[in-house]
């Protein structure tokens, strides 16, 4: 046999029929891919799963014992139906067969015999069934003879692996497969299995062989057998996607840039002068580190995640005028057109005249600041884009805009992309390839990332962390109003709001929904082809709840209602992303500006949007927010010196997952706490994993949160081996394993972040 029996397809080893199974309900196509598809759980011999916990809906495997079996007749006597009732202890549940399958199976499912039951959970008569299940049978038939018995014993002796499974294959129908492909490769010794970690980081770790921990993982024999093998396996994953990063940090460091160090007396030093402020120690000690990255003669990248407010957007410009005392340019790329209005506006506000060079009354040191959007008129974009090839401005703030083809550089120094998550890296590298040497990298988020995360998702990126406010921004209170339990809540809320008005301040109303037409038809189509929610899709909304939900508010709604009821009288107007750009700012501006006072909005005004004096935000349905969007909404308000206000409006029951998650919110301002709360509630098995495909997971036992230790050691060991072999070529089989680890949608999504 020759190459790693792991490449092998599982047709060879399955069947065509199986195989294709595989592959179109798993994504799982070779020997390797069967092997790393991991029991999720181990049911015991003695163990019985609590049928009480079982949820509507959903494919489950449990293993209980039959209580008793009925045969009746329905229809006049023309039908026949199998009623099994399983049980253990906790509940019970029945199983219905109709018809053949009834006959077929009633002289094998009878009471006092224990097996796995597998089937879609639902309820007939208010009781939880499974309709014709697949099973097996876990003691011995009186008719399987001597051999059947001894069988039995030896399987009773071990753990159950029970696997992430499907409707079209159950999950022992995939351990027999595994089985089979353990047979066949314990039959050639595991010949040809490549080990992915070299031997010495195994002996230096005490970590068990490939073919051991596979084995361990799939046949164990006892709880400990268990631990050996995840632990060797997480390993696996953590190093090889730690080698993938280290390699594209030593590529990235060996491409040429020029390096970029600004003059004693330049725009720099004339900005820092007439700063109102001092710099956070925070802002000094990163602002360091981007320098000292911007005088290398290879590129810059590096992440700068800081709190909502912490003052990035300030770090960021003083790195752009940096670049442009040393003679190049900067563009900063924005995910919306309100976010890069919102730059240009704050930007130009700080620099003043050092923003109008060529202008009268601009600064001999200054330069020019465009903004570049596709909503733009074609003269101010012919401007625009004539100042950037020509070099008259020296930074640019743009939209996706600043991709195309038609935009220009003289010499495009510096890029800083923000909220780095919604860019694809086409979008980033397209942007980069519009210099002639690769330009230094700046990435912000506000998305307060855990550090294990930043590792695995920004591992090519070097991390900066801002997480001092600046002095003079006010703390936010944050309350849960549970509008079902005590609508008077409600009523006091829009009070609350009324009196931050009355004393001369502004609020933000946030709904997850617009309104319009085009909004309603998505909400109807989600709902099941009607205007209303179907129970069926308004109950899948509620998962969590285990009731039907009404569709969920909308801008459009509640700005009309609160300006006819509640706030009547006030200043309310509506802001979302299908306005007209124009429309959009106009109302941005007037916001600003202090000409409305309470804003009903979508999450467009999320990330970058800065009125210091907005002080209470009001967010309806918030339990249909996830948990760092509410901190990053939250973050819009105490942005000057009188305290923040937060409500977070919803009808989610008390002690339900989506209240918990609001009371978490309600707690805690430390962004980088509440992210790990988010990660631990969609359990980010697969951080990286999901490719946008909808393919399995690249992490498969490795869990960014818990496994913070094994993902900081595999980075150490990563980036020494890539430092001592950048190519690979002592580690042909950790070559192998990147290759299959990063196939084009995963690679891509890792880069994505």
């Amino acid at each position: 046999m020759t190459g790693n029996p792991l490449d092998d397809p599982l047709r060879k080893l399955v069947g065509d029929r199986t195989a294709k199974v595989l592959d179109e309900h798993l994504g799982l196509r070779t020997t390797g891919d069967l092997l790393h598809h991991y029991p999720r759980r181990y049911a015991e011999r003695g163990e019985l799963t609590r049928l009480a916990d079982l949820p509507v809906d959903e494919y489950v495997t449990v293993v209980a014992q039959i209580a008793k079996a009925d045969k009746r007749t329905y229809g006049g006597g023309s039908g026949v139906r199998l009623e099994v009732v399983v049980t253990d202890g906790s509940g019970s549940l029945t199983l219905v067969f109709f018809s053949k399958a009834a006959h077929a199976h009633a002289h094998r499912l009878l009471p006092g015999r224990r097996g796995m039951f597998s089937g879609k959970v639902s309820v007939f008569n208010r009781t939880r069934q499974l309709a014709h299940p697949d099973y097996q049978l876990l003691d011995a038939e009186a008719d399987d003879g001597p051999d059947a018995k001894d069988a039995v014993d030896a399987f009773a002796n071990r753990l159950i692996p029970l696997y992430p499974a499907v409707k079209q294959i159950t999950s022992w129908r995939i351990a027999q497969a595994v089985d089979t492909a353990i047979d066949s490769l314990g039959a050639i010794g595991w010949a040809g299995v490549g080990e992915p970690l070299p031997a010495e980081l195994r002996a230096g770790r005490d970590l068990v062989a490939l073919p051991e921990a596979l084995e361990k993982v799939h046949r164990p024999r006892t709880k400990r057998d268990i631990e050996v093998a995840r632990q060797r396996l997480k390993w696996d994953e953590a190093f090889v996607l730690q080698v993938a990063l280290a390699r594209r940090r030593a590529d990235e460091s060996a491409l040429p840039a020029v390096p970029r160090v600004p003059g004693e007396d330049g725009l720099l030093t004339a900005f820092d002068g007439r700063l109102p402020f001092t710099l956070t120690e925070g802002q000094q000690a990163v602002s360091a580190e981007v320098f000292a990255d911007l005088a290398t003669d290879h590129p810059m990248h590096r992440l700068l995640q800081g709190e909502v407010g912490s003052g990035k957007t300030l770090v960021a410009l003083r790195a752009m005028l940096g670049v442009v005392d040393t003679g190049g340019q900067a563009a900063m790329l924005a995910p919306t057109e309100v976010l890069a209005q919102q730059h240009h506006r704050s930007i130009t506000e700080m620099m003043g005249d050092l923003a109008e060079s060529g202008m009268l009354g601009g600064s001999e040191l200054g330069t020019k600041v465009v903004l570049l959007t596709g909503s733009m008129g074609a003269a101010a974009r012919r401007q625009a884009l004539l100042d950037l090839i020509s070099g008259d401005a020296g930074i640019v703030i743009g939209t996706h805009a600043l991709i195309e083809d038609k935009v220009k550089f003289r010499d495009l120094g510096l890029v800083v992309v923000d909220e780095q998550h919604r860019f694809g890296v086409e979008q980033r590298d397209a942007l980069r390839a519009k210099a002639e040497q690769p330009p230094h990298l700046l990435v912000m988020t506000a998305t307060p990332i855990p550090r294990t995360v930043a590792m695995t998702v920004f591992g090519d990126l070097e991390t900066s962390v801002l997480d001092q406010l600046p002095v003079g921004r006010s703390p936010i209170a944050t309350h849960v109003v549970p509008a079902a339990e005590k609508p008077h809540f409600l009523a006091r809320a829009w009070e609350r709001v009324r009196e931050e008005v009355e004393s001369g301040h502004q609020a933000y109303v946030v709904c997850p929904r617009i309104g319009d037409e085009e909004d309603a038809k998505a909400a109807a189509k989600a709902a099941g082809g009607s205007g209303k929610a179907s129970g069926k899709a308004a109950a899948k909304g509620a998962a969590d709840e285990g009731e039907e939900r009404r569709p969920p508010l909308a801008v459009l709604d509640v700005a009309d209602q609160l300006a006819k009821g509640p706030l009547s009288g006030l200043r309310v107007e509506a802001l979302h992303g299908r306005m007209a750009p124009d429309a959009k700012d106009d109302v941005m501006r007037r916001f600003a500006a202090g000409g409305v006072d309470v804003l009903v909005a979508t999450t467009v005004i999320e990330v970058g949007v800065n009125v210091p004096n907005a002080t209470a935000m009001v967010i309806m349905d918030a339990d249909r927010f996830g948990v760092s969007q509410l901190h990053q909404l939250r973050g819009r308000v105490g942005r000057g010196s009188a305290p923040g206000l937060c409500l977070l409006v919803s009808e989610a029951p008390e002690a339900s997952p989506a209240r918990t998650r609001l009371d978490a919110v309600a707690r805690t301002l430390d962004g980088f706490e509440l992210s790990r709360i988010d990660l631990e509630q969609r359990r980010e098995g697969d951080v990286l994993g999901q490719a946008q495909s909808g393919s399995r997971s690249s992490l498969r036992v490795l869990a960014v949160i818990e496994d913070e230790d094994v993902i900081a050691a595999a980075r150490d060991e990563a980036t020494a081996l890539v430092a001592a072999d950048p190519d690979l070529a002592g580690h042909p089989d950790l070559r192998s394993a990147l290759e299959s680890l990063l196939d084009a949608d995963r690679e891509e999504y890792l880069e994505k972040g």
